[in-house]
């Protein structure tokens, strides 16, 4: 009769060996293709672009298509709240292209993810990449980062009238500055909404901003928005923006004497009064050095000065002729006297 424990005991083994198999098989499945993700923040504020770059490197040493097969979507991403909720895409039916990636070879790709992801709740999220190979079937996936999702402070609020064509009629945009403090800066920020239809049509970072004064904000004849606010002392950001969330115009300007203000024009338009307008991403001038012919005489040292003068200059001791050798222990004789002729 077969002994119980040694029949368990062979199982307990078996399930060991198969579960070390799948483990290791899984480990070379992962190894052959890696993917990475990466999100430049951590605290973004609601309906504010969040980009995600993921990278995708191909160690299998073989040529693979990157396609949907069977309902797969070979790329996508698995985003969830801190307590385990799921956040499904905004259209399941997304679409991507097809790519072939070569054995060795590296691609990256930048998403926006609010526009595929409804997160515009407050909170934490937990994101990860995600990547089917149909060769290899099996998926792929990044290790997880996690992003918060917040609001900014109000700083000012307008709705105004959508003018233009025909079907706009009666339609509204809210126009919204927020303020939102960090750590080691502050930042400001432009919404767009239609709050009727629950459309936010942009949350745009305006750029740093620091509260030596409140931001000034203008419309003009169209309903744009000219925002000129303090990002450092002494410089400024002016930024225009159409009510459908483009950004039409954004110049930055030097004050080193007096604020710049907007001013509204005879024609309907808003213009920047004083500052000077410059590209702060230019490259400074690099310093020209002097040539040496260039340079500046150096100032006499204290010994030059305590030397004799002449017109109120330091001169050199002056130059003495030497006089002819004249053997050791032998005397010099006298110059002879001229002779006086009558």
């Amino acid at each position: 009769m077969t002994n119980p424990v040694s029949i368990s005991s062979r199982l307990g083994t078996s399930v060991v060996l198969m579960l070390a198999f799948f483990l290791l098989l899984a480990q070379s499945l992962r190894s052959q293709v890696v993917v990475d993700l990466a999100i430049k923040g951590v605290i973004y504020v609601a309906y504010e672009p969040l980009l995600a770059t993921v990278t995708i490197k191909n160690l299998s040493g073989n040529r693979l298509l990157l396609a949907d097969v069977e309902g797969k979507k070979w790329f996508g991403f698995q985003i969830e709240t801190l307590d385990g909720r799921p956040i499904p895409p905004s259209d399941p039916n997304y679409q991507i292209e097809p790519i072939q990636i070569g054995p060795g070879e590296m691609i990256s790709r930048t998403i926006n993810l609010i526009q595929l992801y409804p997160m515009g709740d407050f909170g934490s999220y937990r994101i990860r990449a995600n990547v089917y190979v149909p060769e290899l079937q099996s998926y792929f996936s990044s290790p997880p980062l996690t992003v918060e999702i917040t609001e900014g402070r109000l700083i000012w609020e307008q709705t105004v009238g959508v003018p233009g064509n025909e079907g706009t009629t009666g339609r509204s945009r809210t126009i919204s500055l927020l303020s939102h403090r960090l750590t080691d800066k502050t930042n400001l920020y432009l919404r767009i909404e239609d709050k009727a239809s629950g459309i936010v049509y942009c949350t745009h970072r305006l750029g740093d901003f620091i509260s030596w004064g409140a931001p000034e904000v203008m419309l003009d004849a169209d309903n744009n928005v000219y925002v000129l606010h303090n990002s450092i002392p002494h410089e400024f950001v002016f930024s225009k923006v159409s009510l459908n969330g483009k950004i039409l115009d954004r110049i930055s300007y030097s004050a080193p004497k007096n604020r710049p203000q907007l001013k509204h024009l005879p024609d309907g338009g808003v213009a920047v009064v004083g500052g000077i307008p410059f590209d702060p991403h230019a490259t400074p001038t690099p310093a020209l050095i002097p040539k040496l012919s260039e340079r500046p005489v150096p100032l006499p040292t204290p010994e030059a000065l305590a030397s004799p003068k002449h017109n109120g200059k330091a001169q050199p001791p002056p130059k003495t002729t030497p006089g002819p050798k004249v053997p050791k222990g032998t005397r010099p004789s006298p110059s002879p006297s001229p002779i006086r002729i009558d």
